[in-house]
Formats: C-alpha cells, structure tokens, sequence
C-alpha cells in the first residue's frame, strides 16, 4: 500500500457509501466540518447533478472526474472523503484501485428503503420521490473489502461520526 506524507501524518480516503436517503451526506458534512481545511468532501450528487450534463452522468465521463479530482486530492489533503451512492457494479472497481494504493476506511449505510424514503421525505430539497428511490435502491451493496464497515438504521449521527473518527486517528 502506498502512503503519501504531508508533514508526519499519512493520506486517509474515508468512503461513505450507501442508497439515497441513507444519511451520507450529512455524516460526511459532518466529517468536513471536524477535519477542517485538512479534508476535502467528494460529493456524487456534486458531481453528477451540479457538474455534468445527464447524458455524461451514465458513462466514463462521471467515474474520470472523480478519478481525476481524487487524483488531485491525493497530493493536496490529508483526509479525502468520497459520498455517495457509488454503486459497486458502476464504481467499485475503481474504488477499490484507491483502497489498494492508500491507507482507506469504507462505510456502507445499510438502510432499509422505508426508513430512505422516510429521511428523504424530510429533507428541504427533496427534488424527487419514491419511484425514483425504488429505482435507485441497490440493497447489500458493499464492496467487499479490508476495513469496510457496515453503518445501521439504528446508528445515530453521533454514533456514525465517532465510529469513523475512532477509525481515522
């Protein structure tokens, strides 16, 4: 595994994966938030609803943007966290090249459809509905590799932010 230092401390990739709904974002805002300038947030909905043409979201084209500002991230930050729905069968492989080349932690969200569609139906921007969701929901998605945990329904956003700190430092 390779490691890039900045100063003494090593390069960390925290993967927040998991459906629509599921509490990614907010974790990861979180996560930002307590890690400061040291980290930078990769969000897909980002990158796929606010960077790219729809057309483009589908193809090669989403999976080079992320890997190229992953790419520029490695050299610039301490902490790089990627969220999203990053489904496995679309975006595990080159997932998995980072998780092999750096010291990563990967956390899938194993939320039930009802309790997405429940905390999604709260969000303010809630700009689609539940077929869209049902459409979307891959269950027991997870990439299958070292260190990747699962995040519960049951786990609380202090639960879940603690969880992945107590992993990182």
């Amino acid at each position: 595994m390779l490691s890039r230092i900045k100063g003494e401390l090593t390069l960390k990739i925290v993967i927040l994966r998991g459906n629509s709904g599921s509490g990614k974002t907010t974790i990861a805002k979180k996560l930002q938030e307590i890690l400061g300038e040291k980290a930078i947030l990769i969000s897909q909905d980002v990158l796929r609803r606010k960077m790219l043409l729809p057309d483009a979201v589908v193809g090669e084209m989403s999976v080079k943007l992320n890997q190229a500002i992953v790419d520029f991230s490695v050299q610039h930050f301490e902490y790089i966290i990627i969220e999203g729905i990053y489904s496995n069968k679309k975006h595990g492989k080159w997932l998995k090249e980072y998780t092999q080349k750096f010291e990563s932690y990967a956390y899938y969200f194993d939320i039930s459809f009802e309790e997405t569609l429940l905390r999604h139906q709260n969000k303010i921007d809630a700009n689609f509905g539940k077929e869209e969701m049902e459409q979307w929901y891959i269950k027991n998605d997870v990439l299958g590799i070292k260190n990747e945990k699962i995040i519960l329904e049951k786990y609380t956003i202090e639960d879940t932010v603690s969880l992945i700190l107590d992993d990182i430092y």
